[in-house]
């Protein structure tokens, strides 16, 4: 993000009206290779490739807010990598973690990895190393420590059915593992915040959050979410959740979360009053029936009637609920932005 984008963000955070709403949106993987007409491989693998299709982004759209920027990463198989999961990648489709244990009383015993040499993290650092005078040369910075939740990682680890189950059948073993997974997250965003001086921003990305029930929540998401979003002093405190979010709505004020992606399945006004007046909410059109399917009279017609239904704009973001997804035409991003000017 520039410097002003920055300082806007820090504005609706702290609950300013701008004089009008502004656009951001979450962009990695999944959209960017096939918007930028390059392979998902091509991408991961070449830094000048990754490069160009971030900045094409930005020269694009130049007033969105993109965020966290210039993401590094290798889809879902980041994190999982540094515990030593088996990643698969192909050409053009995304890649994936297999899962390594049967129960979470196999994966408790995982030694912690070190995210200076373990898995893809090395790799994460040094391609942002490598473009960080071309980003600045951009007038943009590196904001972002990023990471995949602990909960998340579990269930690339066990399979999500099993980690679920061992809520139930191994709650012990599945608190072990998740304090693992958490110390690995900990210093991993730390890390991430003591290479970039830049850094001001932590996003956590974690959908299983929205898979278990509020007392689950509480018990096995909430106490090791709150550790990640305080492992480092981030003014922005950014947490994505596109799958079932009223649960974990109530808690994020006191987990630290001050920037809220969600699922588009719960509108604005919902999510506030589950959430309350703290938290800025970025969404909620939804991604793939509309900002992918749709028309761009579709999309214009979609946030024109999510606008008017804002009784208060403080603290809200225009984006759709979740990242951009795979198939998002230019025609519909710019009806989008359009629509949102009014």
């Amino acid at each position: 993000m520039t410097e002003h984008q920055w300082k806007m963000l820090l504005a609706v955070l702290d609950g300013e009206r701008l004089d009008r709403m502004p656009v951001g949106f979450i962009i990695d993987s999944p959209w960017l290779p096939g918007w930028a007409e390059m392979s998902i491989l091509d991408y991961f693998a070449s830094e000048s490739r990754w490069f160009a299709a971030n900045r094409r982004a930005l020269d694009r759209f130049p007033d969105v807010w993109f965020l966290p920027g210039f993401w590094s990463e290798y889809g879902m198989c980041t994190e999982p990598s540094a515990f030593g999961a088996k990643c698969l990648f192909y050409e053009n489709e995304f890649p994936f973690a297999e899962k390594m244990f049967a129960s979470a009383e196999e994966a408790a015993l995982l030694k912690c990895p070190n995210p200076k040499t373990d898995g893809l993290a090395p790799f994460v650092l040094k391609r942002l190393e490598h473009a960080q005078g071309a980003i600045r040369a951009l007038g943009h910075e590196i904001r972002f420590a990023v990471s995949r939740g602990p909960l998340n990682i579990a269930a690339f680890l066990l399979g999500a059915t099993e980690f679920l189950e061992g809520l139930r059948l191994y709650p012990d073993a599945t608190h072990a593992l998740l304090d693992k997974i958490t110390g690995y997250l900990e210093a991993w965003v730390q890390l991430q915040a003591q290479t970039f001086p830049s850094i001001d921003g932590v996003l956590f990305l974690d959908d299983l959050a929205g898979f278990v029930s509020g007392a689950d929540f509480e018990e096995f998401a909430k106490p090791y979410l709150t550790r990640c979003f305080q492992a480092i002093d981030a003014r922005v405190r950014f947490f994505h959740n596109d799958a079932y979010g009223l649960g974990c709505a109530p808690h994020l004020d006191a987990m630290g979360v001050n920037l809220f992606n969600f699922s588009h399945l719960h509108s604005m006004q919902e999510m506030r009053a589950a959430a309350g007046d703290g938290v800025t909410l970025l969404g909620n059109i939804p991604p793939r029936d509309v900002l992918a399917l749709g028309t761009p009279d579709e999309v214009r017609l979609c946030v024109r009637d999510t606008m008017t239904t804002l009784d208060d704009t403080r603290r809200m973001v225009l984006s759709c609920g979740g990242g951009i997804p795979p198939g998002v035409s230019t025609a519909n991003i710019e009806a989008f932005i359009a629509a949102a000017r009014g």
